[in-house]
């Protein structure tokens, strides 16, 4: 999910790209085009940054190994550190955001999970670099 930042300069992007499009030409295949090149292009840069700036910390690649194993609470998480549980709070809204985690409240407890569908994306977008056969 886009920061209320991202979001506003996305959408005003957008706006922008809108206004200029309809000035230029009345061809709203060409048009619908290059909205949807654009937004694309957009929202996977925005997705992929904040997944490497997650996967950037040692420690937030160890709590992707541990939930790896299994669903954990944050408190079970915070067992496994020397550090504090706000500071694991911080790395796990970190992993939130950039949707490699995921987060499900069973009554007083919140178990976080590994998504492995961001995962799955993140290795396709690598695939994308690899050399042909020649």
């Amino acid at each position: 999910m886009l920061s209320n930042a991202n979001r506003r300069a996305f959408l005003n992007a957008v706006y922008q790209l809108t206004l200029a499009e309809l000035i230029k030409t009345k061809r709203n295949i060409f048009f619908t085009g290059k909205i949807f090149r654009y937004l694309s292009k957009y929202v996977i840069t925005s997705c992929m940054n904040s997944v490497f700036k997650a996967l950037n910390d040692p420690t937030r690649r160890e709590i992707l190994s541990l939930l790896q194993e299994k669903d954990m609470t944050a408190g079970e998480i915070v067992d496994r550190f020397n550090i504090s549980f706000p500071s694991i709070s911080h790395h796990l809204d970190i992993l939130k955001q950039a949707k490699l985690v995921i987060s499900e409240k069973e009554g007083q407890y919140v178990y976080y999970s590994l998504n492995t569908t961001v995962v799955d994306e993140i290795l396709k977008w690598f695939m994308q670099f690899k050399s042909k056969k020649k």
